[in-house]
């Protein structure tokens, strides 16, 4: 593994975007200001929070639309799990998205593969909302749902990646924390739209939700779509990536080079986001599942308790991410992973009860714990990799993470039936990814790299 570069002094100063150096200060250095960075990350952020409420409307919705109307030739339990396959299938493609995306972030500019992705998610979402279902053309319903979500995979795996690059890359050193934070809350935005547009559909009668219902949430990301990209389209390129080009410092194979010569940097980025992916997925996909098809508690409590814990989550992350400023990032992986894996059984406990209000509570401090690393995570891994390699760094990592832990949904249900529905054994897996998590938050402290600045 190699050898990590000292943090900058906490009393370095940056100034102005552009990628040109101001008087009296190196040719070759880049420029960034605070002013700019915020208007640049508000710009990622609804990008990202417009990527993430597509691809969580999919997650909610194969706990209660698709195993009913797209595998309803298989009993209850069978359709759960493979509508949660067809759900994780998102997760296998994120990678190729990482290797597709991060060789244009890193070859041809942060800016275009950005524009791309967030077209790419909001399209294949939007026609989710057209597709007939298996009562109308059988098996074609599902084969069509899975490529559309394969579709929603590839996006996603190139958008995170590139968003919290083009975020970092354009803030001053000492608060990148801030900005990438910021980026971050994409997440719980998107949860909290996703999961409000799911409550308010399930607000009509059943028979007509089956019907066409649980369709307007995503033909809303069409109309969502033509904002956010209004929005992106005035995103100017990185001024680090810019000072690439100038330099002629770009890799011909980013993702090549970056499995030959910062693999081990790459593996400690894998651990340090499963958690944030994963633990996510356990405590809002799983658990919807859990409580409203295995406990058989109401649909709405469940997505009602999503809403409360993404409220949280949006002011845990700022607060995280200003706490990573002060004491690191890796350091706050640490806290987060440990905080989630002794919560586990507890919260596990308090969702077993079917009270409403326990499930809301665990829930919501859930996800909160589990934000404590995630908030971090974008500035954790963009100082893992130098800039001729860190949008593929960057987005493989996440996306590996994800695509490791995307099925521990369809994995968590099937350790539940070999337990006769017991939930330790969703909290266990739970806790398994949690000490990965602190492995890797450990290991990303001591590697972090700095990249170059001019001081004022």
């Amino acid at each position: 593994m190699d050898t990590p570069t000292p943090h900058p002094e906490s009393s370095r100063k940056t100034t102005s975007t552009a990628a040109t150096s101001a008087p009296g200060t190196p040719a070759d250095t880049p420029t960034v200001s605070g002013h700019d960075a915020a208007r640049i990350a508000r710009a990622a952020f609804v990008g990202t929070a417009l990527e993430w409420y597509d691809y969580f409307l999919f997650g909610t919705a194969a706990a209660l639309v698709f195993n009913r109307l797209f595998f309803t030739e298989l009993d209850a339990t069978a359709a759960t799990l493979a509508a949660f396959a067809t759900f994780g299938v998102g997760f296998a493609a994120r990678p190729i998205g990482a290797l597709l995306f991060g060789y244009i972030g890193d070859k041809y500019g942060r800016r275009p593969a950005l524009l791309t992705t967030i077209v790419m998610i909001g399209c294949a979402t939007g026609l989710i909302g057209f597709l007939p279902d298996f009562g109308t053309i059988g098996l074609a319903a599902p084969i069509m749902l899975a490529v559309l979500r394969l579709l929603q995979g590839l996006a996603v795996g190139g958008e995170w990646g590139g968003a919290v690059t083009i975020a970092v890359e354009h803030a001053p050193l000492e608060k990148r924390g801030r900005f990438a934070a910021l980026v971050q809350i994409g997440s719980p935005v998107g949860t909290l739209v996703s999961s409000g547009a799911f409550a308010l559909a399930l607000l009509l009668p059943p028979d007509v939700f089956d019907a066409w219902g649980w369709r307007l949430p995503f033909l809303a990301a069409f109309p969502l779509l033509g904002v956010a990209l209004y929005i992106r389209l005035k995103v100017e390129e990185s001024p680090i990536f810019q000072d690439l080009v100038k330099q002629e410092q770009r890799s011909r194979i980013p993702a090549v080079d970056v499995f030959r010569k910062a693999g081990g940097r790459l593996l400690v980025a894998i651990a340090a986001a499963m958690l944030g992916v994963g633990g996510f997925y356990m405590i809002t996909t799983f658990v919807v599942s859990y409580g409203s098809n295995t406990l058989g508690v109401d649909r709405g409590v469940m997505v009602n308790a999503t809403l409360v814990a993404a409220a949280f989550q949006i002011v845990v992350t700022v607060f995280a991410g200003r706490l990573g400023e002060k004491f690191g990032a890796g350091r706050m992986t640490v806290i987060g992973g440990l905080l989630t894996a002794v919560a586990a059984f507890p919260m596990f406990w308090l969702i077993d009860t079917k009270n409403p209000l326990a499930i809301i509570v665990a829930v919501t401090v859930g996800i909160a714990i589990v934000t404590i690393a995630y908030a971090v995570t974008g500035a954790l891994l963009t100082e893992l990799f130098p800039p001729e390699l860190r949008y593929s760094g960057v987005a493989l990592g996440y996306n590996i993470a994800g695509a490791l832990t995307g099925f521990l949904p369809l994995i968590a249900t099937a350790f539940l039936a070999a337990s006769g529905n017991a939930s330790w054994s969703a909290a266990l897996i739970l806790i398994v990814i949690s000490l990965i998590t602190v492995l890797g938050g450990a290991l990303g402290e001591r590697l972090r790299i700095t990249d170059k600045a001019i001081v004022e």
